[in-house]
């Protein structure tokens, strides 16, 4: 399942998990995150928004994040708080992978 409210990055997300046939549960809203997080095998999040940091912590399941690769700040606090953080550019370029896995 994935947190993104950006069109764009919705569309880049749809594209490889329909290509990985996996379920892909997509939410625009913060407050809808933990319930579609329930029995997720990952959490994929959109780290430069808002609360996306605080919305992630205690889902139960693993959480891979991506921010602007400028936004350092967000990127270490997520790593800290055990989220996989990614710069955008990397982490679609590895999300066909991270979809299989």
């Amino acid at each position: 399942m994935a947190f993104a409210p950006d069109l764009m990055d919705r569309s880049r997300l749809a594209a490889p998990a329909a290509t990985a046939r996996a379920d892909l549960v997509l939410v625009g809203r913060l407050a809808d995150l933990a319930e579609a997080a329930a029995g997720a095998d990952l959490v994929l999040v959109d780290l430069g928004r808002a609360g996306a940091l605080d919305a992630v912590a205690g889902l139960g399941a693993p959480v891979v994040g991506f921010a602007a690769h400028v936004d350092e700040a967000t990127l270490a606090a997520a790593a800290s708080a055990g989220v996989e953080a990614l710069a955008r550019s990397v982490f679609f370029r590895r999300l066909p992978g991270l979809l299989g896995e």
